[in-house]
């Protein structure tokens, strides 16, 4: 080919996360509004990560979603999550299948727990999440214009479907 982009060569300075996560008020669910998904999360309907803390430190997460439509099939996934001493809670280690783990960075987090992005400092993934399915326009631009900051490339964001509860 020849030409290189130019955004591929660059050296992003790694993402910072938030200064402190108080785990009690992220446990919970998080309805992923939209991502840059991974290859697990193909053709998601309603996905929701779910958060619990367990009695070792770890958080034990459900990622949920049906496939293909909103009755397509169940599929549920159940990595652990590894918080890194010293960040604030704000730095995991996701582990889908040991031994490996991977980077979660808790990148953003609003003051009253209602919205986050996770990232990556690779930038190949990042999820944007609410507490509730839908997300109003302004504050959907807001969190993607947020993203774009962090050196992604928002024009692979996919926007995920939830009915209403």
């Amino acid at each position: 080919m020849g030409i290189f982009s130019l955004t591929a060569c660059q050296n992003l300075p790694p993402i910072k996360t938030v200064e402190q996560v108080d785990l009690d008020r992220f446990m919970g669910d998080w309805y992923v509004i939209a991502a840059i998904p991974t290859f697990i999360e193909k053709d998601p309907y309603n996905p929701v990560e779910r958060y619990e803390k367990t009695s070792d430190g770890s958080i034990a997460t459900t990622f949920s979603f049906r496939q293909g439509s909103f009755t397509g099939p169940l599929k549920v996934y159940h990595p652990t999550g590894f918080i890194v001493p010293g960040t604030g809670n704000a730095e995991w280690r996701m582990q889908f299948v040991w031994p490996f783990k991977s980077e979660y960075l808790i990148a953003y987090l609003d003051q009253d727990y209602q919205h986050t992005i996770i990232a990556r400092n690779k930038r190949d993934y990042v999820w944007l999440m609410s507490r509730k399915p839908t997300l109003d326009q302004a504050s959907y631009e807001q969190l993607v214009a947020r993203i774009r900051a962090m050196g992604y490339d928002t024009s692979k964001l996919e926007v995920f479907k939830h009915q209403p509860q």
